[in-house]
């Protein structure tokens, strides 16, 4: 029983780990939108050169930073507003979704796996289209939030259907008697 209980609490604890985890990611990419919509791509490409001169300059044949100069040197107007607004709002709908989450919204639970779910279908494309072990990374980390998500989801509605207990829904807005 102790036991059930320590494993339950740890499941609680790297849930809210990671959702917070994942929160923080959403405000990254609404910074990395916000900064899209601000900076030109000229002026993208010019602070790219200046951050990997050095590099270049002890290694021109340097991969990374050789590939962040061609990347900045063929970015377009179109193409950095749309990597604008994808960002804000992949980045507000993440934000919003894990704050509902640990505000025990029970009904984001579903719409955070079904929003997670799509992201992970379209990382998978992208898997097989330009494979990369970061992407396999974030797609094993939304996997693992997906997995958990429904943990605490089923969990909550078990808790909400035994008699006697109360949602957090339901204790901080008890039925009002007529």
């Amino acid at each position: 029983m102790a036991k059930a209980i320590s494993n339950s609490a740890l499941l609680d604890k790297t849930f809210r780990i990671s959702l917070i985890l994942k929160g923080l990611d959403g405000v990254l990419e609404l910074v990395g939108g916000v900064l899209l919509l601000l900076v030109s791509p000229v002026q993208m490409g010019s602070v790219v050169r200046f951050l990997t001169q050095h590099e270049l300059s002890e290694d021109p044949h340097d991969l990374v930073a050789t590939t962040l100069v061609h990347l900045a040197g063929t970015l377009t107007v179109s193409a950095t507003l749309f990597g604008a607004i994808y960002l804000l709002l992949h980045g507000l709908v993440k934000v919003a979704l894990v704050w509902a989450v640990l505000k025990d919204k029970l009904w984001a639970y579903p719409w955070m796996v079904a929003f997670l779910l799509i992201f992970i279908a379209y990382q998978g494309y992208e898997l097989v289209v330009a494979f990369t072990w970061g992407m396999v990374l974030l797609t094993a980390f939304d996997i693992f939030i997906v997995w958990l998500t429904l943990h605490e989801y089923r969990a909550h509605k078990a808790r909400s259907a035994t008699p006697g207990t109360q949602s957090p829904e339901t204790r901080k807005f008890p039925a009002r008697k007529r």
